[in-house]
């Protein structure tokens, strides 16, 4: 079906870049390297899809001999025998990483449009890496630009190619879609949106603009919400901070939900980090006994989500360590504790006793304006933050940015006030808000309602070269195949091509993401499916009209 443009919610600009300044290069010859890899793209996915490189075969036959239920199958086993051959024949053409971490179409963009800087995509220099300030003078240490870790089939090639001028077509999509989309197990009601990026230019569309539960695909709008009123390059901080006329030592929350109270805390604010630092300033006045208390009135309202106590999510406040996890996990559901402010607090208070700083037993408490802060450490920059949450769809995360986004735009932050937040700063982006609900951050809640229509177009604002805070959205967005909530899935498709957020509750599964077709065109898409009784075929329906996106020219 031919459907008109997607031109209500941003106006036509003359310099929108074409597609080829969104992914390449190598997307020309990507027509050429990914349509002999994209296998056994499904029974759906059009007879014109050949077969996998000659390379790739005798190890990808011995996966999908195994049959289309094989799901066990994992990619990080796989890498030296199957995944080899996708990333030789696949993931060379679209991506997913350079050996600089940054996506191969993301560099390869920036050559397009002439800009310098690696992968820190231009900042400067400087040796303070925990500045709370969004400016270049507490920004990481510039990265250089490096080579792809693998070299496209046919030989090495640098110079940017055009993709075609010619769009995909309505009836092109339709022919490939529709009887996917018809498939029963995406349940009584589905809802579906395919748009070029490049142009803005609505190529499919099936109740695009009807609004349904999303699920997860919440947080994509979380995310651009709070980019967009923060900024990329935003930090969350925790402090210890003295109150001289008492002598009380408040750890203050900044609502950093990747603090971290592990020995190795990698990247991520240290909460061990911040009692050394204190304990020093402390034995610097002469303290070694202090009253403790801690400070989490930056975020308001009630901490449990209206679903309840949940393995999903832990009560969301503004002081937590390692996400309230009694388990060594960093992502997906885990037993949490009850209250993560005063489990905090007592690991604060232990890493003080260890560095000879005695305290009384935490207790909440206010910092006041008088408080002399002593020490604080920051989280990595809001970008990091907005892809950890989309890869793992972290809930923690997703609530605390919604919170976040409330507090940066002088909102409450509570459930409901994030909501507002994130809605407020979309609508602000001229995005197409009808029908729109946002209850939470993390699309837990079942009141919340997106519509197809309004996550295209969040990816596609993510896409455009005016945006570059919120390149985070895609390039957090799971990879097919290869990491988050798709490491598993895709073994038989797409691996590598599709990069899609994925949205699952009972009776509702959704898939948003990106793709780029055999003609090199990147498409942004969005499939929202309500009253489904069987997720696991509900997926496997999702996979295959994505895939099919990805292996087909549809003209």
């Amino acid at each position: 079906m031919v459907v008109p443009e997607l031109r209500s919610w941003r106006a036509v600009r003359p310099h929108v870049v074409r597609v080829t300044d969104a992914v390449r290069p190598r997307l020309a010859r990507a027509a050429q390297i990914v349509r002999p890899s994209l296998a056994r793209v499904t029974a759906a996915a059009r007879p014109q899809v050949a077969r996998l490189t000659q390379a790739a075969g005798p190890r990808l036959a011995r996966i999908t001999k195994a049959g289309p239920n094989a799901r066990s199958w994992q990619y990080t086993a796989g890498a030296a025998t199957a995944g080899l051959a996708l990333a030789a024949g696949v993931v060379t053409a679209a991506g997913p990483w350079d050996s600089s971490g940054q996506r191969t179409a993301e560099r390869d963009r920036v050559a397009a449009l002439e800009r310098t800087g690696g992968a820190d995509h231009g900042r400067k220099d400087d040796s303070s890496p925990t500045s709370g300030t969004d400016t270049a003078a507490g920004a990481p240490r510039p990265a250089p630009s490096a080579p792809s870790v693998l070299t496209g089939l046919g030989g090495a090639a640098n110079t940017v190619k055009s993709a075609p001028d010619a769009l995909p077509t309505g009836t092109g999509v339709a022919a490939v879609l529709d009887r996917l989309l018809a498939d029963p197990a995406l349940g009584a009601r589905h809802t579906a949106a395919v748009v070029d990026v490049a142009s803005g230019k609505r190529l499919y569309g099936t109740g695009a603009d009807r609004a349904l539960t999303p699920a997860s695909t919440t947080k994509i709008a979380t995310a651009v919400a709070a980019l967009s009123a923060m900024g990329a390059d935003h930090r969350l901080t925790t402090r210890a901070a003295l109150e001289a006329d008492t002598g009380e030592l408040v750890l203050v929350g900044g609502g950093d939900p990747t603090l971290t109270a592990r020995k190795d805390a990698g990247d991520w604010a240290s909460l061990h980090a911040l009692a050394d630092s204190a304990a020093r300033e402390l034995k610097k006045r002469g303290l070694t006994r202090v009253t403790l208390s801690y400070d989490t009135t930056l975020f308001a309202g009630a901490e449990v989500h209206p679903i309840g106590v949940n393995t999903n999510l832990a009560p969301v406040t503004a002081l937590s360590a390692d996400e309230g996890r009694t388990d060594d996990s960093t992502s997906g559901p885990a037993t949490r504790v009850s209250d993560p402010a005063a489990d905090a607090g007592r690991k604060f208070a232990e890493f003080l006793e260890a560095d000879g700083i005695r305290t009384t037993a935490p207790g909440p408490s206010k910092a006041t304006t008088r408080a002399q802060t002593l020490a604080s450490v920051s989280s990595p920059p809001l970008a990091t933050l907005v892809e950890r949450m989309l890869t793992n769809s972290d809930n923690d995360i997703a609530e605390a940015l919604a919170r976040q986004t409330a507090v940066a735009t002088g909102g409450h932050a509570d459930f409901a006030g994030g909501g507002k937040a994130v809605q407020a700063q979309l609508q602000k982006l001229g995005l197409p808000l009808k029908g729109a609900a946002f209850k939470d951050g993390s699309g837990l809640d079942r009141e919340d309602r997106l519509t197809a229509d309004l996550l295209t177009a969040l990816l596609v604002e993510a896409g455009d070269q005016d945006h570059p805070e919120l390149r985070p959205v895609l390039t957090g967005l799971p990879v097919a195949g290869f990491t988050g909530t798709l490491s598993a899935r895709y073994a038989d498709g797409a691996a590598g091509v599709v990069r899609a957020k994925t949205g699952t509750l009972t009776g509702v599964n959704a898939l948003a993401g990106t793709v780029v077709d055999q003609d090199g065109r990147l498409l942004a898409f969005a499939v929202l499916a309500s009253g489904t009784s069987d997720p696991t075929a509900a997926q496997t329906a999702l996979d295959k009209a994505a895939t099919a996106l990805a292996g087909c020219g549809c003209r």
